[in-house]
Parts: C-alpha cells; structure tokens; sequence
C-alpha cells in the first residue's frame, strides 16, 4: 500500500506529487492523458507561445515608429501550432523527468474510486492510505441551439487549428476569451466578442475594465457586453449568431465560432456520488480547511473543488495538502492570489478591488501612475495603462491592479506586498532601479499619500 494516490497529473496533481516525495511519503499518480495537465497541453503554456507570436507581429505592424522598415511580412498559423507543440513537447518531457527523478509512480489511465482507499485504473487497483483528487475542469457547454456546427470550438480545439479565421467570432468575454481574441486579432482575424454580462472581464476592478474596453476598440475589436447569444446557424459556408442586447437584435457572421464561457470540473467516472464524496450544484468537489473531502482519507485540490481556477493557486493547494498530511501547519493565503490576463496590454491583479472595499465597507485609499508618464514606457513605445494601488486606513496596502506593459512581471513585487500586509510608509524609499517599468509601481504606492514625485500635485 502506497502512501498516497494521486488521480490527475496537472499543475495540481504532479506538484503534489513532489512534493508528498520531498516529505518521504510513496505515491502513485494516476494521468489518463499527458503529464501537465489542461495548463500545459491545452491551455495556459499554448496559448501563451501563440501570444508571442502575436506579440510579435504586433511589434512588426509598427515598426517604422522605430526607424525599420520590413517587407513581404507573412505569417504561417501551421508553423506557429509546431512551434506551440515543440514548447508544450519539451515541457512535458521535463515533467515526466522530474517525477521519474523523484520516485513517482505514474500511471496512464481513467481512474474509478473504488473506496477509500482503493483507486482502480484499467483492471488494476492500487491502494493508498489516502487518495488526493486533482482531477481539474473542462470547458462548459450553454444552452444555445446550434453550438454543435461544424465551425463552433472550444478553446482546445481552436489551439490546433492551420489556418487563420477571417470572422472569428467569440461567445464569452472572460479570460479566455479575452486573451484569445487579441492573439487572433493580432493574426488578422475580425474579431467579435460577445459577453452576458454587463462589462468584459466583470470579476476585475471596474477602472481596469474600463480601460480595457478602450483598448480593445482601439485595435479594432468589436465588444457586444450586456448580449445573450441566442442560436448559431449555418448560413451557406459561414456561421451565423443571432444575439440580443441593449441595441435589440444583433447578427455576426463568422467563419469560426470560439465557446469560451468558463469551465466545470471533471469529475466523470470518478464515482464519487457512490462513495458519498459531496459536491456543490455545480458540481464541484467540497473540501475543508485542510482539503479534505467528507469521505475520510480522501482529498481533491484545484480546479475541481472550484474557487480560484488558476494553475499556480492548484500547485499551491497540492503543497499544501500534502504538507498538511504530513502534519505540517501550512496555509494557503488567499488573500494574495495573483491573476495574470495576457492580453493586449497585460493585465495583472492581486488582492482587493475598489468595488471589494465598497461593498465590505472599508475605507480606503488609492494611488495611480499612468505608464504614460513612464520613461521605459516611453522607450518601448508601450504607453497605454496604468498602476493603481489601494491601502486601507491603516495605510495597508490591499490590491495592486496593473493594466499595461508586461503587467504579468509587475505583479511580483505587488503579491508580496499585500501578502505581508506591507504599509505604504515602509515601502517608501525602496529604491527602484532607473528606468524601469517598475518605478510606474512605487510612483503609484507614493500617490496613495500624495508623494509621487513625478505627477503633479492634485487636490484631496
């Protein structure tokens, strides 16, 4: 009997799965696809290599700004998918080396709960002392008629098309549609998205949202926000969406149709309703503080247990699992999760927004820096966004929320920051190095109590 059974290979599962070996505990882990899980196969690592290259041929629509002049620019979507599928390759291979290095047995399979601490995989059973579930989630589906037409993808699928869409059109405006959108943009599709909701990326801070609608128009994307979709059709060679919004009714041809609206956990023959396992409505596994299900001895970690649906907050969740396990007293902070959006610019949160403070009453401050006023914005012709930072009464710093040039990056420094509740005060006089894109940061940190050196001074 092994120590610990881990079913999904995952940024959750396979973490996990090193470090339940760094505590000396034996593991079996279960993947019934590749090693790596949807973030690396199918989500997260290949949309960022087609983000590159959109990045790029952004940079070489603009390049006479710099003095350079480029001709006979083509763009080849099959060489850009091997590209993707050497990067994801190589990634892979590094996985299954690590745990190979490290003493992980893996098992390639669908896994069925067969009790406690039973764990069935193609006519074997191996059995654990407890069993950690990091299964993760998969694109859901809405009841829209005609989602099943040739030409509707979700966003796996659309990964591993060779050809650019001339009309892509897009239903859902959260993250992954959004990121989606400006890499095809990027490609020369015409791009059109479609979101239920009142505004785009509704979750975030409404300042930055705002600003991304900017954006996004700017490049020359169409947003329908407040539009339900009501049916595709096949209209002669192309797809047809009827949506309804604020405008009334609204048609949009496409060549290509990305369902992007959100994912569900993958929970499908895991056997967990006879085994008495409890889930929300949705679905999703329930655990407790220490990531215990209701059965004893089994766990569930990641995207299946909901919440935060991010790769690294899954790794997270995995260490801490198994670290608790282990009678560690380890914690998981919440509070300082950081979001990464790459789009067109990045965009990248951490901690509270301006509407939390609001609607948990808390009085606060803001501080914001323009990267207009940045002089390493200014020399990488990325000028467009903003820092904004948010400290409570106690001068506290509660959320960084940075839209703008290598946003992803910027983050860092802002996690630790509302991580160790770091006052404004202490941070001033952190020197930060010239010129760099993260001056724009402590600019914004000093403009909470009106220091900032380099805005003019405003009235309060």
């Amino acid at each position: 009997m092994k120590d610990l059974v881990i079913i999904g290979g995952g940024p959750g599962g396979y973490v996990a799965a090193i470090r339940a070996r760094q505590l000396g505990m034996t593991v079996t882990m279960v993947e019934k696809d590749a090693v790596g899980g949807t973030c690396l196969n199918h989500g997260c690592i290949p949309t960022k290599a087609y983000y590159r290259n959109a990045e790029i041929m952004r940079d070489l629509s603009r390049v006479e700004e710099f003095g350079i002049s480029v001709t006979g620019l083509k763009f080849s979507m099959e060489q850009a998918r091997e590209r993707k599928e050497r990067i994801v390759k190589t990634l892979t291979a590094g996985v299954e080396k690590l745990l190979a290095d490290y003493g992980v047995e893996v098992v390639k399979g669908q896994a069925t709960l067969r009790d406690q601490n039973t764990v069935a995989v193609s006519g074997q059973e191996f059995k654990a002392a407890r069993i950690l579930l990091a299964t993760g989630s998969t694109s859901a589906s809405l009841p829209i008629p005609g989602l099943e037409l040739e030409g509707v993808v979700d966003s796996s699928a659309l990964l591993q098309i060779n050809e650019v869409p001339s009309r892509l059109a897009i239903i859902g405006g959260g993250v992954i549609g959004l990121e989606f959108a400006c890499i095809f943009n990027s490609f020369g599709s015409k791009v059109t998205v479609v979101e239920y909701l009142p505004s785009v990326l509704n979750q975030l801070d409404r300042e930055i949202t705002r600003r991304m609608g900017v954006f996004l128009r700017r490049q020359g994307l169409t947003v329908h926000s407040a539009t339900t979709v009501e049916k595709v059709e096949q209209n002669g060679k192309e797809l047809l969406l009827t949506a309804n919004g604020k405008k009334g009714d609204i048609k949009i041809p496409a060549d290509l149709v990305l369902v992007a609206a959100g994912r569900r956990p993958l929970t499908e023959g895991l056997n967990l309703e006879k085994l008495g396992i409890v889930t929300d409505e949705e679905g999703f596994i329930q655990v407790d503080e220490n990531f215990a299900t209701t059965v004893p001895g089994i766990y569930a970690i990641g995207d299946v247990i909901g919440g935060l649906m991010l790769a690294h907050v899954a790794s997270e969740e995995g260490i801490v699992a198994v670290e608790k396990m282990a009678g560690h007293s380890s914690k998981l902070h919440y509070n300082a999760v950081p979001s990464c959006i790459f789009t067109f610019p990045e965009i990248a949160t951490i901690g509270m927004s301006e509407e939390e403070c609001i609607s948990q009453g808390l009085k606060y401050r803001i501080g914001k820096f323009n990267f207009a006023a940045n002089g390493k914005a200014l020399t990488l012709g990325e000028t467009d966004g903003l820092v904004k930072v948010i400290a409570d009464e106690d001068d506290v710093i509660r959320g960084v929320h940075i839209i703008g040039p290598h946003a992803s990056d910027l983050i860092l420094e802002g996690t630790i920051l509302v991580k160790e509740g770091v006052k404004t005060s202490d941070f001033a006089g952190t020197i930060h190095a010239h010129p760099t894109l993260g001056e724009a940061l402590l600019e914004a940190i000093l403009d909470v109590n009106g220091q900032a050196l380099h805005l003019s001074p405003r009235k309060r």
